[in-house]
């Protein structure tokens, strides 16, 4: 395994597990799996979990599975809370000790204000008391290092990136968001600025591997050097020395395996001009297909009306970026489990915590125009008379 170093040298592994897509059924973590995966990553040097408040069970899992082996400290946690959930210090605490409890810990390595979009919500907490606050916790050892999480646009991320001392930073940065988010401008500033940066959505929720036009698979395909889409991905990312650690929301043995080897594998600095413009013609071929930008991450859930969002909006791309038929196939098992879009009542709870701004109700409205035609209900009279039976 590659390491690089955070802002005390401690050295991280260049991947991360991400813990919010540990495998579910009937919405409960499946432990076995999540035990098998979690070990194997640490087994095989991957010393840096990312977990959060609002992640149902991820913070139980990781603690159990990480007391169970003995090894919690072997790893580095990384955790969050949301500022809209801090009203007070005295909240702020509660929350806390409710964390350490979960992850069954004395200390969190890497404490994140979660999904801060704007630096007005660090001037609020700054009134509040929270340099204070996090100078007391480090003190105590409860918290070893400070951080955000972003979602937003660059100057954004600099006003805040600027409005602290950070110990590091996470931003969604991907070669599909090179200058969008943060950004690469952004990632060079907070660089600059001996601020570490942890990456998240490297594969866009798996939309840069399994919602791939099929133009863009033949761009990997055809291409001198063979890599798949994925290990293309991170090696994009680990190419780059700004890059601390990336993370990985592996949920497959196949895919933890995958992803060690590859960041075994790659070195700062060894992707070619050849390379680089191969990942700008594959960026071509997803935005021309590309109907709404959703990385499938499931903060707009849940709908009150039960419209799986991220869902529909999977299967509007694939009737982009595939063909019509797979699209509508996929929307019509999505709804067969959930509401269609057109049960959208425009309430907008859902754009309130997008961390894209997706203009929700809006593509819903698109969605319900282009995918509940006749076909679509004709497919889903045959699949409701095929699951009676």
């Amino acid at each position: 395994m590659n390491y690089r170093t955070d802002k005390y040298g401690n050295k991280l592994s260049v991947l991360g597990f991400g813990c919010m897509r540990f495998q579910k059924k009937v919405g409960r973590i499946q432990m076995i799996e999540t035990e098998r995966q979690v070990m194997e990553a640490f087994n095989n040097g991957v010393n840096y979990f990312d977990t959060a408040f609002i992640y149902p069970g991820s913070e139980a899992a990781i603690g159990e599975i990480f007391e169970k082996n003995g090894i919690r400290d072997q790893v580095f946690i990384a955790s969050k809370i949301p500022p809209a959930l801090i009203r007070s210090l005295d909240i702020l605490d509660k929350l806390l000790d409710e964390q350490l409890k979960r992850l069954r810990t004395d200390h969190i390595d890497y404490y994140l204000m979660h999904m801060m979009a704007d630096v007005k919500v660090w001037n609020r907490l700054q009134e509040m008391g929270i340099e204070q606050w996090i100078a007391d916790k480090k003190a105590s050892g409860k918290v070893r290092q400070i951080g955000f999480s972003f979602h937003g646009n660059t100057e954004r991320f600099c006003q805040i990136v600027d409005a602290y001392d950070w110990d590091m930073c996470l931003i969604q940065y991907n070669y599909m968001d090179e200058h969008t988010q943060a950004g690469r401008r952004g990632l060079q500033h907070a660089h600059e600025k001996g601020i570490p940066v942890m990456i998240m959505e490297p594969l866009r929720g798996g939309k840069l591997v399994n919602d791939l036009p099929n133009e863009a698979k033949r761009i990997f395909d055809s291409y001198a050097v063979q890599h798949t889409p994925a290990q293309w991905a991170l090696r994009w990312l680990w190419n780059q020395p700004e890059v601390t650690v990336v993370l990985s929301g592996m949920n497959t043995d196949e895919m933890v395996r995958d992803n060690i080897a590859t960041a075994n594998d790659t070195k700062i600095g060894e992707l070619t001009e050849a390379d680089e413009e191969m990942l700008k013609n594959v960026v071509k071929e997803i935005n021309s297909k590309m109907k709404v930008g959703c990385t499938g991450c499931g903060y707009c859930m849940p709908c009150p009306q039960n419209i799986n969002i991220s869902g529909v909006f999977a299967a509007y791309n694939k009737s982009y970026s595939k063909n019509k038929l797979a699209g509508l196939k996929s929307y019509t098992e999505c709804t067969a489990q959930s509401a269609p879009a057109s049960s959208c009542i425009g309430c907008g709870k859902c754009e309130k915590h997008c961390p894209q701004e997706i203009a929700i109700r809006e593509q819903l409205k698109n969605v319900q125009k282009e995918m509940e035609g006749t076909a679509y209900k004709a497919m889903s009279r045959l699949s409701s008379v095929f699951s009676k039976k």
